[in-house]
Formats: C-alpha cells, sequence, structure tokens
C-alpha cells in the first residue's frame, strides 16, 4: 500500500476519536494562559500513544511539547496546533456547546488541537516509516500577545533540542468547503500591532479657549493625519491598514480638557512597512501638536510580525497534499488576509507554511465566520486535516532524507 494510502485509512479510522476529543475541548474551552485542563488531557493522550517524550508546562508555560522519534535517525519537523479559546457566549445550540459561560472555541482552536492529537497517534503507529524526528507543539495564547504564546516559547527554545527543520500548521478556515486547504506562498496573514497616542493640552473654560490648548481640536486632526498615511505616503502596491478604534477625554460639554486619549491597530503584509508606520505617526503627531502649542505621547506596541510562507516548505506542501487528497481540493489563496496569526514569529526562525483546512458546509448550516458566536465546522473535515499533518511531517523527513 503506498504511504498516502495508508495514512489516509489510519487517519479516517480515527475519525470518531477525533470528533471526541475536539467535542470534549470544545465543551470544556480555556482562555489564553489559562490552558491547565486542555494541556493535561493533551499530555495524557499523548503518552497514551506511545509520543516518545511529553513536556508539560514547557518554559514555565501552559504549552505542551511531544517528541515523535522514528526507526531511523534524520531531521526534525514540527507541528503546531494552538489551544486557547476567546471570550465569547456560544449561540451554536449544539449538544456539545461551551459549557463555560462566555467562554467558546469560536476560533476552531479546539479543532487544531484534536487533529494534532490525531497525527500524533498515526505518526506513533507508522514509526517505521518516519525517517527523523516530529515534534508537536501544542501551543497556549495565540489570541493574546500578551502572553506566553509562540514569541515566548521561540525564545525558550521551542525550535531546539532536537533543532526544527520546518514547521506547518493548519487552521480551520469556514470560507472554504469542508475538506478543501488552501495556501500560497509569500505574505499570507498581516502583522497585528496596537499603538496609543495620548494628545497633552492645557485644560481652560470653553468660553476661553485662548487661554488654554485644545486636545481635541489636536486629537481630531492627529486622527485625520494618520488615515492619511496609507493613502498618501506608503506605496499603492503594499497593503496596509490602519484603525483607530478607541478614543477617549474630557468630562464636560463647557470645559476644554487637559488631555484626549486615542488607540488603533496596524496590519501590514511587509517588514518593511511595518516598521516605516510608526515613523509616519510620530512625525505626524509631532507636527501637529507642536503647531498647537501641546504636546503628545506615543507607545507602539509590538503584535505579531506578518506571516510569510516560505517558498521551498509551500511548494512542498501544494505537491504533496495534492497527492494526499487531488489536486483539486488544494486551492492556492491568491489573496492575502490582514487577520494576524502568531505562527508568523516561528517562520522568522525556520521555514514553514501555514494552511486552511476548509470547514464550511450550507447543507448542514455551518456557514459562520471566525470569532462568531455561532461558529462550528463541519467535522467530516478533521480526518482530512490529521491525514494532512501526518503525511506533510512524513513525506517532509523522507525528502531531507534524501535530499544530497
Amino acid at each position: 500500500m503506498k504511504l498516502k494510502d495508508l495514512v489516509k485509512k489510519v487517519s479516517w479510522r480515527l475519525k470518531e476519536d477525533v470528533v471526541s476529543w475536539r467535542r470534549h475541548i470544545h465543551m470544556y474551552p480555556e482562555l489564553s494562559g489559562r490552558e491547565f485542563n486542555t494541556a493535561e488531557f493533551v499530555a495524557d493522550k499523548l503518552r497514551e500513544f506511545g509520543v516518545d517524550e511529553v513536556i508539560e508546562d514547557f518554559a514555565d508555560s501552559t504549552a505542551v511539547v511531544g517528541i515523535i522519534r522514528g526507526e531511523e535517525e534524520g531531521e526534525t519537523v514540527a507541528l503546531r496546533a494552538d489551544m486557547d479559546a476567546l471570550p465569547t457566549e456560544e449561540k451554536t445550540g449544539k449538544p456539545y456547546a461551551s459549557r463555560v459561560n462566555g467562554v467558546m472555541h469560536s476560533c476552531g482552536h479546539d479543532a487544531h488541537t484534536a487533529m494534532l492529537l490525531g497525527a500524533a497517534k498515526v505518526l506513533c503507529q507508522m514509526k517505521e516509516h518516519l525517517k527523523g524526528n516530529v515534534k508537536l507543539i501544542f501551543q497556549p495564547c495565540e489570541e493574546r500577545h500578551d502572553c506566553k504564546g509562540a514569541k515566548w516559547l521561540v525564545e525558550h527554545g521551542v525550535l531546539e533540542n532536537p533543532k526544527v527543520s520546518a514547521i506547518f500548521a493548519l487552521h480551520v478556515f469556514p470560507e472554504l468547503p469542508a475538506g478543501y486547504v488552501g495556501t500560497k506562498e509569500g505574505p499570507f496573514l498581516a502583522s497585528s500591532d496596537v499603538f496609543r497616542v495620548k494628545v497633552i493640552g492645557k485644560s481652560t473654560h470653553a468660553s476661553r479657549p485662548h487661554q488654554g490648548i485644545d486636545p481635541v481640536i489636536m486629537a481630531a486632526q492627529s486622527i485625520n493625519a494618520l488615515h492619511h498615511i496609507v493613502s498618501r505616503y506608503l506605496d499603492p502596491l503594499e497593503p496596509a491598514v490602519l484603525t483607530i478604534g478607541k478614543i477617549q477625554g474630557g468630562f464636560a460639554e463647557n470645559i476644554i480638557p487637559d488631555e484626549v486619549e486615542f488607540d488603533g491597530t496596524i496590519r501590514t503584509l511587509s517588514h518593511e512597512v511595518r516598521e516605516t508606520i510608526p515613523k509616519l505617526i510620530e512625525r505626524a503627531l509631532s507636527g501637529i501638536t507642536s503647531a498647537y502649542g501641546g504636546d503628545y505621547s506615543f507607545k507602539f506596541e509590538e503584535g505579531t510580525p506578518p506571516l510569510i510562507n516560505h517558498p521551498e516548505t509551500t511548494k512542498f506542501a501544494i505537491e504533496k497534499m495534492g497527492e494526499l487528497l487531488g489536486k483539486e481540493r488544494v486551492i492556492i489563496l491568491e489573496r492575502p488576509t490582514m487577520g494576524g496569526e502568531d505562527f508568523s514569529v516561528y517562520l522568522q526562525h525556520v521555514p514553514g507554511t501555514f494552511i486552511r483546512l476548509g470547514v464550511r458546509n450550507e447543507e448542514k448550516g455551518i456557514v459562520y465566520p471566525l470569532h462568531n458566536s455561532r461558529f462550528d465546522i463541519d467535522e467530516d473535515a478533521l480526518p482530512v486535516g490529521v491525514a494532512v499533518e501526518a503525511y506533510l511531517a512524513l513525506t517532509y523527513l523522507q525528502k531531507r532524507q534524501n535530499s544530497p
């Protein structure tokens, strides 16, 4: 039996298990940095499957790292799944709906975790075909950048001992039909950074504006100027989004306040543009506030970098997924999206590819977008994800061993 057929056979045989694991995790979601029960569930399963090494609380976090060693020595490939849920009240009405008030797996991380568990079990049963090692990274804190997510794990050596040569990850995608996969080379998702501005004036009575410095006017002028950065100071062929989503200041209609604050986000598909925009923001703030005699403070909070799929691993993934599923089920997603994903952090250190897994099924009413309170997946897609992860790991290690 060909390797692809064997992988599919074993993966589909695990479907009921993977569905069961996904539903269990879905019913008991945990927020970023609090994935204690999920991590324990994952570690127990990995030991049950016979994973050679299971590391809990990796780098003083809720991460679980597993290592499967093949019967032949070789390089190491990593597979990553995220485990955290979102602060959302579920409204699906499904029997496996969240049993935790105000918390829901509305981004599909329950499915990602279950599929990687499935891939681990497949790989443990196929060690004789494994020409190297597979590192399984069950990551916390993908949804928040202020706790111990991808950046923390990389800084604490998750890609070392053994050193990872390449990394792959799947993310469910309700815009593709269930069982289809999609990816592309190059920029795939955007960076996601936050900035915070305080415009500083001088308070006075509304009837005597000449005796004060009006931060409301300065803030209004600044916001208008910042929204022109993308359209007037960046190459129009370089996608970028600057959004100001929060503004606050003042306490009475007849008083000019001392300060006005506003916060926003920046999203780009380029490392160079990402570095340029904060400089342009500060230049605009400096010019406007100095013209009015005021002042400002500017804080830029780096989130996740743009997710840029490596050409080599992406070509490889497209080819192997075509072998496994049929070329008609592999979609080249030509247009990147401006959402962010901290898988991008791994890709700054090792080649890798981020892959979308279709979970949409209109006949079943599974049509809602990610982060929606009615989001769900077509569970028929789960064994597809299991097979894709296992097959990519197996064939990538074979390819690397056979490379001159």
